[in-house]
């Protein structure tokens, strides 16, 4: 059951769950040695099934899988499909620096590609329609857009969606002053992406590869970075100049509005709670007018009221 409009904006449109670098290796791997990157994207999608409403759609925003090995991408198909089919949800999966484009679209989409073949795609949600673009360079790291990828994208945006586009990336094109390092590895000639993006319908830019939370605007469109499932990038280490931690892993969770979109950083590991209330509180309050409610949770004389 969905929870009842307490306030007074409406339900939102779509929801979409946004994961990002959950970098699988084969065979249960671990990362650098020590970081069990399968149990951590099992953790995170495990958060996803508490998510009211159920999202739409499941986006992972690249770096699927460590060393591009087509059983870590097998793994991965393992994981995701039971929870997004319990769901409902769609997934969008979205090349990373870290994948290869052959095994990436055997194992997840049963073709044949080339190396020099940019994977991108089109989903539609009921109306919102989702783009995976592939910002990848084989061998190596950082990000570029081809010509004839940024002219399909202009003609995919040409037809305006019900709701809106939201574009899916791996190399967010935002700064990234607090890792410094980043910058060497970051989408280049962003500007030419931005020519493409001026007057769309795009409601939103969803990226990763930083490993870290963060927001900007890019070409005036609200940019969420997510977090790795894998480890964190630390933005404040000390007496280091990078500092990967096996610590605060964490999803977006994206909600689309008619007029807006809210971004939601939801923490991937478990915290004991140190005050709550019961679901049943949920039917109490429904049962209350909004200035019954307001009085009984809103009042600072309350017994009620959040401390």
């Amino acid at each position: 059951m969905s929870t009842p409009q307490f306030g007074q904006h409406p339900p939102p449109l779509r929801t979409v769950a946004h994961v990002s670098d959950t970098h699988l290796l084969a065979g249960g791997a671990l990362q650098f040695g020590a970081i069990d990157t399968a149990a951590n994207a099992r953790a995170a999608l495990d958060r996803l099934t508490r998510l009211d409403p159920a999202p739409d759609a499941i986006v992972v925003t690249g770096d699927l899988a460590d060393r591009g090995e087509p059983a870590a991408y097998q793994d991965l198909r393992a994981l995701v499909e039971p929870i997004a089919g319990d769901l409902g949800a769609e997934i969008v999966w979205v090349m990373g620096n870290h994948d290869e484009r052959r095994a990436y679209a055997a194992e997840l989409f049963g073709r044949e590609v080339g190396e020099d073949d940019p994977q991108d795609a089109v989903y539609d949600l009921n109306g919102l329609r989702v783009i995976s673009l592939d910002t990848t360079v084989p061998g190596y790291h950082h990000g570029e857009l081809r010509d004839a990828q940024l002219t399909w994208l202009a003609e995919v945006l040409a037809t305006p969606a019900q709701h809106g586009t939201l574009l899916a990336l791996h190399h967010p094109p935002i700064p990234v002053p607090m890792v410094p390092a980043a910058a060497i590895i970051e989408l280049l000639e962003q500007d030419r992406l931005a020519a493409v993006l001026d007057g769309s319908d795009v409601i939103s830019i969803l990226g990763g590869h930083f490993h870290f939370s963060s927001h900007s605007t890019f070409a005036g469109i609200p940019v969420s970075v997510a977090a790795a499932t894998c480890y964190l990038e630390d933005p404040a280490p000390l007496g280091r100049f990078t500092s990967a931690v096996d610590a605060h892993q964490s999803v977006n969770v994206v909600h689309v509005y008619a007029d807006r979109v809210v971004h939601t950083t939801v923490p991937v590991a478990a915290a004991p709670e140190v005050r709550g209330h019961p679901a049943e509180v949920v039917a109490q309050l429904a049962a209350l007018s909004p200035e019954q409610r307001r009085e009984m949770v809103s009042r600072k004389d309350s017994p009620h009221t959040p401390e």
